[in-house]
């Protein structure tokens, strides 16, 4: 095997910092509901959903790696330049985002820092425009089917459970544990992917492997990054999630986590890299909406929502104007 450079390394540190930024970032996602719906108290949250975000890359495949590194830019026109400020751009926005308290996508974050480093580094030509088109299917199309299916399911739960007792709402809590980790396996399986891809490419690019196939250690460097992450925690993000939407009940808890838990993991499955803060507040706001829609609070979805279209063009400029910057100023190309 080829001896890793002192700029390979550089690479694969920051993917590990993205990675644990990640699990800090989109923690909010996976414990909100159960946290405000008082199903969980928030360390043992956090614990459960730790472990569970370790697991799942290794059960459930790489094909989301496989998407993000192999499907998404040539990587015989690309440099480890190009993927040095595709992270730092993503690490960048998600810092920012995270000290405001705002739920944006640490996917939109990459897939822009990608798209503007290549481009300025490689030229658009370097971009495959079909697994590109495929990434930006499944990040817009997930948050949709999201509230539709949280909308839908909701509706289901209210007409099975009619005429129970308010007892019910023990059962809800105590079914948390297996929507809670079905939701933590699916984002584990889902985000450590594409870190587990960028170091792939790394790798493919500087000549240490052969072809694109993940190694088992970048598979456990970036489980492990992801689940320290999410065992830390991102404590403004969880307030945002848990109780600004509206009010969150037992039930809203299971049923928002079950339709994330399922939309995330079928595009896992089909090797779709989704956007985890979007499908889960998407699904919270389609359970919300099934009981009633003024309770939702429509207004911090704006925010969120445009935090969410402005993420891809400013990482992309950020990403841009960090390459140029390694090329002309520090010269380390």
């Amino acid at each position: 095997m080829t001896v890793m450079s002192p700029i390979l390394i550089v690479m694969i540190i920051l993917s590990v910092i993205f990675d644990f930024l990640n699990g800090v970032h989109d923690s909010s996602n996976i414990v909100a509901t159960m946290i405000a719906s008082r199903a969980f108290s928030p360390r043992m949250a956090l614990g459960i959903t730790a472990i569970a975000h370790f697991i799942a890359p290794f059960i459930f495949g790489v094909a989301v790696a496989t998407t993000i590194g192999h499907e998404v830019v040539a990587a015989e026109a690309i440099t480890i330049n190009v993927l040095i400020a595709a992270l730092a751009s993503a690490i960048i926005w998600n810092l920012l985002t995270w000290f405001l308290g705002i739920p944006s996508s640490s996917s939109h974050a990459l897939i822009g820092g990608m798209i503007g480093a290549v481009t300025v580094g490689a030229g658009v030509s370097a971009i495959e425009l079909h697994g590109m088109e495929k990434i930006l299917i499944a990040l817009f199309l997930s948050p949709i089917i999201g509230l539709l299916l949280g909308y839908l399911f909701t509706k289901i739960v209210f007409f099975l459970a009619r005429g129970a007792t308010p007892k019910i709402n023990v059962f809800f809590k105590r079914s948390q544990i297996v929507s809670a980790i079905a939701l933590s396996l699916s984002h584990g399986t889902n985000d450590a992917q594409k870190t587990m891809g960028i170091i792939t490419l790394g790798l493919v690019i500087a000549g240490v492997i052969p072809s694109f196939e993940v190694p088992l250690w970048v598979i456990a460097i970036s489980a492990g990054a992801i689940a320290l992450g999410t065992a830390l925690g991102g404590w403004k993000l969880i307030k945002t999630l848990g109780s600004k939407f509206y009010k969150i009940r037992p039930v809203h808890g299971f049923s928002s986590q079950l339709t994330s838990a399922f939309v995330i993991l079928g595009a896992s499955i089909v090797g779709g890299p989704v956007s985890t803060t979007q499908v889960v507040s998407s699904a919270i706001m389609g359970v919300g909406s099934a009981d009633r829609v003024k309770m939702v609070r429509w207004g911090v979805a704006k925010e969120i929502i445009v935090a969410w279209i402005v993420t891809i063009p400013v990482t992309a400029g950020i990403a841009a104007g960090l390459y140029l910057l390694f090329e002309r100023v520090l010269d380390v190309a």
